[in-house]
């Protein structure tokens, strides 16, 4: 027999959409779905949408229209203590007044298990979020990575088909979550979990997802694994979300180039039609630099300006360079002999260029 190499997914939420009094559409039909032992991360701005989505899938709240189905299963008139999912949240939502064993045990006592059975499984969660002999002490005691832990734990320990965490490490300091993300993302896949992941971090998204759900407005602009969607920004918001700052108004010439305020371009993408009015994404690994005066330069992929300012970033640096009134980043390694003030062409490799026939 013949087994199918594209097996059902999980999780499909299809043509969802959500509406709040008096004309708020939190989010408009929206599509997507989730594969068994997959990581999904809705990554958006705050009110795009990414929370109520979660919510929708947890079933905290119904959806106006769509459908979302579970196993194959149409869930949404299905209760949340149902539904067999976990949920994790920012503020963690920990009872003070247990000790770690007893917070993580919660869920267990409240689905009626023998003690034996309950004990057993502690023990077990104890070791996967690398707790061992912490079982005994009060959550004041702990740090906050060690809180988060806890908080892993007892959305784990009762073992949901589905775990959902919102803004899972929002409440912690940047140091911290830089560490814990990645530990985050190793205990889900030891275990084996489907997780749907929230949050508004581009750097949490990239080191916890198998792949990132782009929301702005209400809308799904991108799906895709992180490394796509960073390298092949679908619209202008996915790339000014991800942090790319040079997006420019042109127009494709007759020639197969792309004419801009700034200069001629060519690229390695297929053009839209001659005349067609395009917003061109330049990506800040330039190919090279040169002094010259400022002035229009008569080749191709090239970009002169004046040096705004140079930061020094570790590995690489930034330069920022004006040019006709449009103010670019650029990123060069080491740090480079410029500073503010300075006259210099960018040369552009055709390989960092993106075309969007959509406006900003």
């Amino acid at each position: 027999m013949k087994v199918s190499s594209n097996p059902m997914p999980i999780l499909e939420v299809s043509n969802v959409s959500k509406f709040y009094p008096p004309a708020t559409r939190a989010v408009r039909d929206v599509s997507v779905s989730l594969d068994q032992g997959e990581i999904l991360c809705l990554l958006g701005p705050s009110g795009c949408g990414k929370t109520t989505l979660l919510r929708m899938i947890a079933g905290l709240e119904k959806p106006d229209s769509g459908t979302i189905r579970f196993e194959g299963r149409d869930i949404v008139g299905v209760p949340p203590h149902e539904r067999d999912f976990g949920m994790m949240f920012q503020d963690f939502a920990l009872f003070p007044h247990k000790n770690v064993r007893d917070n993580i045990a919660f869920g267990l006592r409240m689905k009626g298990l023998p003690a034996g059975d309950i004990a057993s499984r502690v023990q077990k969660i104890l070791d996967v979020v690398e707790l061992e002999g912490l079982d005994e002490r009060a959550i004041s005691q702990l740090s906050g990575g060690e809180q988060q832990r806890v908080a892993l734990g007892r959305a784990l320990a009762p073992g949901p088909r589905l775990l959902m965490l919102d803004e899972p490490l929002g409440a912690l300091d940047r140091a911290l979550r830089e560490r814990l993300m990645l530990d985050l993302r190793a205990i889900l896949k030891r275990v084996g979990m489907t997780a749907v992941y929230v949050t508004h971090d581009q750097t949490e998204a990239f080191a916890v997802a198998d792949r990132l759900a782009v929301m702005n407005a209400g809308r799904i602009e991108q799906v895709g694994p992180p490394q796509d969607v960073h390298e092949q920004p679908a619209t202008p918001f996915v790339a000014q979300f991800l942090g790319f700052q040079n997006l420019v108004r042109g127009r494709v010439g007759s020639s197969g180039t792309i004419e801009t305020g700034i200069g001629r371009f060519r690229a390695d993408v297929p053009l839209p039609a001659p005349g067609s009015d395009i917003i061109l994404l330049i990506k800040p690994a330039m190919a090279g630099y040169e002094a010259r005066p400022v002035s229009s330069p008569t080749e191709s992929n090239a970009i002169t300006g004046v040096v705004d300012a140079v930061t020094f970033r570790g590995r690489f640096s930034q330069i920022w360079v004006t040019s006709s009134g449009q103010r670019l980043l650029f990123e060069e390694a080491g740090d480079p002999p410029l500073t503010a003030g300075d006259r210099v062409t960018i040369l552009i490799s055709p390989d960092q260029l993106r075309i969007y026939e959509s406006s900003l």
